[in-house]
């Protein structure tokens, strides 16, 4: 296994000794999060399932981000990663949520939200959602989708343990 592989391991394994499930809200990564974990085998007894929720629509429409949020925060926003990971979690039999949005590039930044901002969530069951922004180096697109592959399962594992 690879050091995500190993990662991701480990998160699954946390999932178990806590007995919850995961389930994920992944916009820039696209579904890696949720593709890391079902390659393990043995992942269906701990992962639930998996939105990739690429569009403002598809945010709307599977995890429950409210259109206001959207409009005024857009989709790479604090506000708008808290409710992809709540919205996760309640439309899930899941006990711990990751959720991500940010600009894997190489276009579609600007000065305010520039290519490689990345914000974070993790929602669990009966305890308020965490955000956590990131700003990765534009080393590429594929660096930073992989960086947020292993920001968002490290983060993860600490709430787990």
């Amino acid at each position: 296994m690879n050091e995500l592989g190993d990662l991701a391991d480990r998160f699954l394994k946390a999932c178990t000794r806590r007995s919850i499930l995961v389930a994920t809200a992944e916009s820039c990564t696209g579904g890696m999060i949720m593709s890391l974990l079902t390659d393990i085998p043995g992942s269906s007894s701990m992962v639930d399932r998996g939105f990739i929720t690429y569009s403002n629509e598809a945010k709307m429409d599977m995890v429950g981000v409210s259109k206001s949020t959207l409009d005024a925060h857009g989709s790479v926003s604090r506000e708008t990663v808290v409710e992809m990971a709540a919205g996760a979690l309640k439309n899930s039999r899941a006990g711990i949520a990751l959720a991500v949005t940010g600009i894997a590039g190489p276009d579609g930044g600007s000065a305010e939200k520039p290519v490689g901002l990345v914000w974070f969530g993790v929602a669990m069951t009966g305890v308020a959602p965490i955000a956590e922004k990131r700003l990765f180096e534009n080393r590429g697109r594929d660096f930073i989708r992989r960086e947020t592959v292993r920001t968002a399962l490290e983060l993860g594992f600490a709430r787990l343990t």
